[in-house]
Order: C-alpha cells, then structure tokens, then sequence
C-alpha cells in the first residue's frame, strides 16, 4: 500500500469546489493556498484531521471535498496518528508529505499532550493549525486561543484570560521550523509553506484564520480583519528555526488596533481596552525584535 499517494480524480485541488464551508471562512483560503504550494512544489500529501471544522469539510461518505487522502482521528490525537502514519511512509520509503490540519481546540487545548510529544520526538510531520479563537464547529465556545474581551457561547459577557502563546510553546521544544502565517500576505504565506515542504523534522505553522460566523463579522472583511491584525501588531509574522533563531518576515505599520474590534460584533467596543492593547502589541514586538537580533 502507498500510503501518500495522491487519489486518482480529474481535478488538482486539494479542497474540491462545491464544499459546504461558511462565506468568508478562513480555513478555506488556507486549505486552497495549501494545494497550490503542493502543486508549486511537485509535491503530495496525505491530511490527518481531529474534530474541527477542517473534517465536517469532507462531507459525507462516499463522496468527499478532499482531493488527497484524508484521515479522520479523535480530537486529541493527531499528531499521534499523522506520527505514525509518517512512520511507515519512511519505512517504507514513500513519497509525499503527511500534514495534520487541526483548529485551535485541537492544538493549543485538546490537542496540545501529543502535540508536545510529537514535538519533543521531532516527528517528521507538518502541523497546521488555522487559529480562528474559538470552538468552531461545536457551537463557539472559548478556547485558549481566543482573545480577551471575545465574547463566545461560553464567555458571553467576554473572555478574561489572554491568548494563549502557542508559538512560544513550540519555540521551546527547539523543532527545526516554526512561523506564522497571514492570508492577507499570500507571498510571505506561499515562502513560509515552500520552507516546511522543503525540511524534514517536525514543522509547525500558525494560521490566523478568519471565521465570521463566530466572530460575528462580514464574510467580505475577512482578508482585510487579518491585515488589520498584522498591521497593527496583534498578530505578529515571523519565523523560529530550531527554537534559538528569529526572524520577523512582516513589521507592523502603526495601523490602529480600534477599527479590527470594531468590524467583529463578538467584542464590545465600550468594553476594549485600546491603550492596554496598543501597549502589549508594542511589547511583544519589542520582544521578537530582540530574539531577532540576538539570534538571527
């Protein structure tokens, strides 16, 4: 058995028109750029999903809007499925990629034991995680990727904690690649996807991923939701090679964090700190501007 073989079907992408995701969906977008990165590349791979929007994608059997084989595993065991599925794809020298695509439930909180084990093996996996802050497919719940202030199915009045820092958590286990990812920069997103294909070891990427049924936005803003993120330093674009160097790929313009909270119904505009925002953007890439230095 092959196990990364691509299927046999007339058309190459890798999310097949006709799917049943929302207007605006970011996971989408990430799942179309993802195809075309494989296709740029010559490349094959074979998709392990937890429970998340990324499986109800699929559709019902016997049909499917995965154009490549795809796995569906429990919601806390990707990387322990796509680990081993890795395993025999090298035992048996196959070619292709074996690529977990899990939403932020599946990876900063369900997900994160195996996660951090795969990691700490250095797996020769890619991870993807498309980040939209919350629960998406079981309603809107909070995860701790969603943002404080975010009002969701379980903080109605809003989230008090922060988000969480994933990207730290993965620098720390020192694996080969580790960057974020922003739609609304499509060739700093095509560079970072060339970079995992081209390594081996375990690659994680971290999609800010628009959704707006559950941020209660305009399916028509999602592009422009994440360039105001990146703009204005709430969601910061770099890369860490081997958890030591740092490389900041797109620098926030000064852009205005306020018009970003205000295009999104789950926050409150009389209940957003904008000061204390500002302040913790400046913060953080004061931060990543100094590992930058130190250890690019």
């Amino acid at each position: 058995m092959n196990a990364t073989a691509p299927l046999a079907h007339d058309d190459k992408c890798l999310l097949r028109p006709g799917n049943t995701n929302c207007g605006g969906c970011g996971m989408s977008v990430g799942l179309t750029m993802l195809g075309r990165a494989l296709d740029k590349a010559e490349d094959s791979c074979s998709l392990v999903i937890p429970a998340c929007c990324g499986i109800v994608t699929a559709g019902a059997y016997p049909t499917t809007s995965y154009g490549v084989p795809t796995i569906a595993s429990t919601f806390a065991s990707s990387p322990a499925v796509a680990s081993g599925y890795a395993s025999i794809r090298d035992l048996n020298n196959e070619p292709g990629q074996v690529i977990c695509w899990a939403g932020d439930g599946g990876t900063y909180d369900i997900g994160l034991a195996t996660l951090s084990a795969a990691a700490e093996r250095n797996e020769n996996i890619i991870y993807i995680c498309y980040d939209n802050e919350i629960y998406g497919n079981t309603g809107g719940q909070r995860s701790s990727a969603t943002p404080a202030g975010a009002r969701t199915t379980t903080t109605p009045t809003g989230k008090v904690e922060g988000k969480k820092d994933i990207m730290s958590i993965m620098a720390a286990h020192a694996i080969p690649y580790a960057a974020t990812l922003s739609m609304a920069h499509p060739e700093d997103f095509a560079e970072k996807l060339a970079t995992a294909l081209s390594m081996t070891g375990m690659r994680f990427l971290l999609i800010h991923s628009p959704c707006p049924t559950g941020w209660k936005s305009e399916p028509e803003d999602s592009i422009e939701l994440v360039r105001i993120a990146v703009a204005s330093g709430l969601f910061p674009v770099y890369e860490v090679f081997d958890g030591a160097r740092y490389r900041i790929s797109i620098k926030p313009d000064g852009t205005d964090p306020a018009e970003y909270f205000h295009r999104q119904r789950r926050f409150a505009d009389d209940e957003i700190d904008l000061d204390e925002t500002r302040r913790v953007c400046a913060e953080r890439m004061r931060r990543l501007e100094v590992l930058a230095r130190s250890f690019h």
